[in-house]
């Protein structure tokens, strides 16, 4: 648990009480699937009362990504798609959505749903394209962009976006650069396997070779990589040093499969299955081909552990059937392989689209914000109070004094002021609800909420403003609001909410200011 008792408390970014949602993410690395969802469990259930919705959304990713790991997709783009819908400038750092956007797209592509998936991929390229690059969020956000783009086997997107995650860092050192680097070598095997299976050898060899050398890197002076000697493994078998591949196989199959690491036993099998079909012992190679298989969670999964149990079949029984399987599975790899042309059609079509969106939006906004404090402003006041919701309660707020804050300390200052109480106003605002200047000192809040709660929110503010120590802005400022809160009734048109605010407002002047007035 996160200490509570002292402050002040630096804030994270992913929420107040980050640690919880973190630790759920830990656990998905160390690939402790199981435990990370209990860990969820526990996480979700205390960030609901404490109403940290931002960590909450950290937690729920990391549940997400422990589904996936499990092979239970479905309830996986379940939550991917229920992140999404909550996206907005409440959620958290807008890298955490495009990376959302990306993991979210992933499972769309993996369950066949290509359209979908491609154009969340669009709108998470579009996010990046603008965001800070020097950063660990950059770096997560694009890994899972790049791991996007594999699943829809679009390798040069991949390798382009995995490349920019790599540079994210400066130091070599570091460990998140180091992990980058042996992902995007993996990258470059699997796309190797790919080519050759439409027998583009010359470009497999080659894309291989690089992937090698990395391997060979992240492995040297005896470092403990067993994923980085499991894909180096695979590398070496494809080059046919059938004693090298078979030392790493030696060394770590029987480990890991004891472990439960599926991934890089599914590697090993594979690479110990190219090594005993090049000494010709094809039972037991297709017996570890079929091992693979077997450890395979989900179907996209399976297919070069088929593709090598072809193989190995049209050299075992040499004949026109195990030819003609062959050749049915090499045709239908090779018009997948085809169809991506078509995705990247699809998701340059897609990336046009959202930037015209983003383009309109921007100006949308731009239109209805106030200059100098990013608030909604008088524009925007009128679309709400066209259409006021039954349920809406709107607080109408004015600076007390305040041509006297600029008489007595200038314009500059009473600018601050205005900036100061905007972040308070924003800061209380929950998705939905909607803060506006309306004019020199004059302010509105749009509540979704009951009297009682309007009340509470309206009465927090104040304080706020109260007790901020307006010294450090300059000697001698004190800063007071003024409030008038009125709750919209069944049938109520926008000009008979606004006046009963109104008139509490002045009530609150009338009354001495510095108070919240909210007579029924």
């Amino acid at each position: 648990m996160v200490a509570t008792d002292r402050l002040p408390v630096v804030i994270s970014p992913y929420g107040a009480y980050a640690q919880l949602g973190l630790h759920v993410h830990d656990l998905t690395i160390r690939g402790l699937h199981a435990e990370a969802l209990l860990a969820a469990d526990e996480a979700e259930g205390v960030l609901r009362i404490l109403g940290d919705g931002r960590t909450y959304r950290v937690s729920r990713l990391g549940r997400m990504y422990a589904l996936n790991a499990l092979g239970r997709l479905d309830e996986s783009l379940v939550i991917g798609q229920e992140l999404v819908a909550e996206e907005g400038p409440s959620t958290g750092p807008r890298t955490t959505d495009a990376k959302i956007l990306a993991d979210t797209a992933r499972g769309l592509i993996q369950v066949g749903r290509m359209d979908e998936g491609l154009h969340l991929v669009a709108r998470a390229m579009s996010i990046l394209d603008g965001a800070p690059r020097k950063s660990l969020r950059y770096f997560s956000a694009m890994a899972s962009l790049a791991d996007a783009a594999r699943a829809a086997e679009l390798f040069e997107l991949a390798e382009v976006v995995m490349l920019q995650a790599i540079d994210a860092f400066d130091n070599p050192g570091n460990l998140y650069r180091s992990s980058a680097e042996l992902e995007y070598a993996e990258l470059l095997l699997e796309w190797s396997l790919r080519l050759e299976h439409v027998q583009r050898d010359e470009e497999a060899a080659l894309i291989l070779a690089k992937a090698v050398d990395i391997f060979r890197y992240w492995t040297a002076d005896d470092a403990e990589v067993p994923l980085g000697e499991a894909l180096l493994a695979v590398g070496y078998a494809k080059q046919g040093r059938n004693a090298d591949a078979q030392r790493l196989v030696g060394k770590h199959l029987m480990a890991m499969r004891a472990a439960g690491q599926s991934h890089e036993s599914r590697l090993l099998h594979l690479a110990h299955g190219v090594v005993l079909r090049s000494a010709g012992d094809y039972r037991a190679a297709r017996r570890e081909f079929l091992a693979a298989v077997e450890l395979c969670l989900l179907p996209a999964q399976s297919l070069n552990f088929h593709y090598e149990l072809a193989v190995t079949a049209a050299l075992e029984t040499p004949g026109e059937a195990a030819s003609t399987m062959l050749a049915a599975l090499q045709a239908h790899i090779g018009m997948l392989w085809q169809l991506r042309q078509d995705r990247r059609t699809m998701l340059q079509q897609s990336y046009r689209r959202v930037e015209l969106e983003t383009a309109r939006t921007t100006a949308d906004q731009a239109a209805t914000s106030d200059a100098l404090t990013g608030l909604g402003n008088r524009r925007l006041f009128d679309q709400r109070m066209a259409t006021p919701a039954g349920s809406e309660a709107l607080l109408l707020i004015d600076v007390d004094k305040f041509k006297a804050i600029n008489d007595a300390f200038s314009h500059g200052i009473g600018d601050r002021v205005l900036v100061e109480i905007a972040v308070a106003l924003r800061a209380h605002c929950r998705p939905g609800e909607v803060a506006i200047r309306l004019g020199g000192d004059e302010f509105a809040l749009f509540l979704s909420a009951g009297e009682l709660e309007a009340r509470q929110v309206a009465e927090r503010i104040r304080q706020v403003i109260l007790t901020r120590d307006w010294d450090s802005i300059a000697p001698g400022l004190t800063v007071t609001l003024s409030m008038g809160l009125a709750i919209c009734r069944p049938g109520e048109t926008g000009a008979g909410l606004y006046d009963r605010a109104d008139a509490n407002l002045y009530a609150a002047k009338r009354g001495g200011r510095n108070r919240l007035a909210a007579a029924a």
